[in-house]
């Protein structure tokens, strides 16, 4: 088990440091996000770089990435340790792939979709939403138009 200073960051410190609820830092530890070692009273302590990795988390979920990938990259540190410049560099990596995958596939539907809002479903026999008797779901499910198909 990992040791902390006697005088590690209670879970109210952490608190009131990062603006998460009490209740919101035990989920994120249930994830494994934190792992705080227990003081003689069997109370939590944390480590002061579990503000940074508690606010990389907040960062990286306004991106939209789930907590199981945030959760991901932090297994890679040693416990106890947010993120220094070497694993940003890597973790960005891999995120600006996925960002930029993201941006693609919403400029692509931007552009079928402005397409159908002008024609106002006038041209039926043109139009890529259109799928009589369902003949796409062949192809797999979701809007297969849409994605490309």
């Amino acid at each position: 088990m990992a040791t902390l200073p006697a005088q590690g960051l209670t879970i109210g410190d952490l608190s009131q440091r990062t603006g998460l609820a009490v209740s919101a830092i035990r989920f994120y530890e249930s994830h494994g996000i934190l792992a705080p070692v227990r003081n003689a009273g069997g109370h939590r302590r944390y480590a002061r770089s579990d503000i940074r990795r508690l606010s990389f988390v907040i960062a990286a979920q306004n991106m939209g990435f789930a907590l199981a990938e945030i959760a991901s990259h932090l297994a890679d540190l040693p416990p106890h340790r947010a993120p220094n410049r070497r694993d940003w560099e890597r973790i960005s990596d891999d995120f600006r792939v996925k960002i930029d995958a993201r941006i693609a596939d919403l400029q692509r539907m931007r552009e079928r979709l402005d397409g159908c809002i002008r024609c106002g479903c006038l041209s039926l026999d043109t139009c890529p939403l259109y799928n009589p008797d369902d003949r796409s779901a062949a192809d797999g499910p979701g809007p297969r138009y849409l994605l490309g198909d």
